[in-house]
């Protein structure tokens, strides 16, 4: 029997109260030798993966696999309460910055997450959040039409500088050209002329693209390099007008420096997916503002993406517990 309720009684009395991550519920794997996989799942996740492996697993706590989702820290302190049969971290997410991938590699546990899936929910999202998705009915209430009530800028005629050319940062260009944009700058940390051909776009500095565009698109993942890589400096060399989207990864932006921009009229308006922390407390001045909109980090929310996710995470972690390759698995 699949059953999911127990294993959450035995280990929140074990291992989370002692790591005090209650919250930080995982679903673990563990294999015996001879014996069918045993899992542990302790959050809804689409039924296509569920089923995955309710197929060949049974449900009980165990050590040998861990399926988390990216709101889950996979650090030292919960790697020694796995235990030392801990084979393969499976992560539901395309970023993996919660898991400490040195750490894993030195215990010889393998760790998977989903690439490439997501990318077009994302870019689609991405796309909304510029022009069309700053505006918005005031205070809820929509009154008479004036000329010049809810106007914003358009992508039509306009610089686009996406800071992270990747997949998605590339599909976001390919959705927005049709739009009439004028030109599309990128920043990367290497040039990529063949994905720049085909929108016309010019490789820049980060502080020329900022510099130029009128929106700006944040692509890029959350590293050592990039944390904070939008911060005061960053918003004082924007046009007064910008447009600042970040679908990303909440850690890239300096979240006060972002505020005060904002508010001083530094740039023009936000539009984020992603915040530090999540959820934002219901006092931030972000949900304030008239020049930001926030949403609960739901670019890959749809029912599709959502699915082949699950099942891209279980297969990683079958993989993982049978010591085969992961179909994706982050190189240490």
């Amino acid at each position: 029997m699949f059953s999911l309720r127990g294993v959450g009684r035995v280990l929140s009395r074990s291992c989370w109260k002692s790591l005090e991550v209650s919250r930080q519920r995982l679903a673990v794997v563990s294999m015996s030798s001879g014996a069918r996989p045993r899992v542990f799942i302790s959050r809804r996740i689409p039924e296509e993966g569920r089923a995955l492996l309710a197929a060949t697993c049974d449900s009980v706590a165990g050590v040998d696999g861990i399926l988390c989702l990216l709101t889950d820290t996979i650090n030292g302190e919960l790697l020694d309460a796995a235990g030392p049969n801990l084979k393969v971290v499976s992560t539901l997410s395309v970023g993996y910055d919660h898991i400490d991938v040195k750490e894993c590699a030195r215990r010889n546990v393998k760790v998977g997450y989903t690439p490439g899936i997501l990318t077009a929910a994302v870019a689609e999202l991405t796309s909304v959040l510029l022009s069309p998705g700053i505006r918005a009915v005031e205070n809820g209430e929509w009154g008479t039409w004036k000329p010049m009530w809810l106007c914003g800028p358009g992508l039509d005629g306009a610089t686009v500088g996406i800071v992270g050319f990747g997949r998605i940062g590339v599909t976001v260009g390919r959705y927005l050209k049709p739009f009439g944009v004028a030109s599309f700058l990128y920043h990367d940390s290497f040039q990529k002329p063949v994905e720049a051909s085909e929108l016309g776009a010019e490789y820049a500095s980060f502080d020329e693209l900022l510099a130029k565009s009128d929106f700006v698109v944040a692509c890029c993942a959350l590293t050592d390099e990039t944390r904070n890589l939008f911060n005061a400096s960053a918003f004082k060399k924007m046009k007064n007008n910008a447009v600042f989207v970040n679908t990303s990864r909440g850690g890239i932006v300096n979240q006060n420096d972002l505020i005060t921009a904002l508010q001083s009229g530094q740039i023009g308006a936000a539009g984020l997916d992603v915040t530090t922390p999540e959820p934002l407390p219901t006092d931030s001045p972000l949900l304030k503002l008239d020049n930001c909109i926030v949403l609960p980090h739901i670019a890959s929310a749809t029912h599709k993406t959502r699915a082949a996710m699950a099942v891209l995470a279980a297969n990683n972690l079958l993989a993982g517990l049978r010591g085969d390759r992961l179909p994706q698995e982050v190189e240490s």
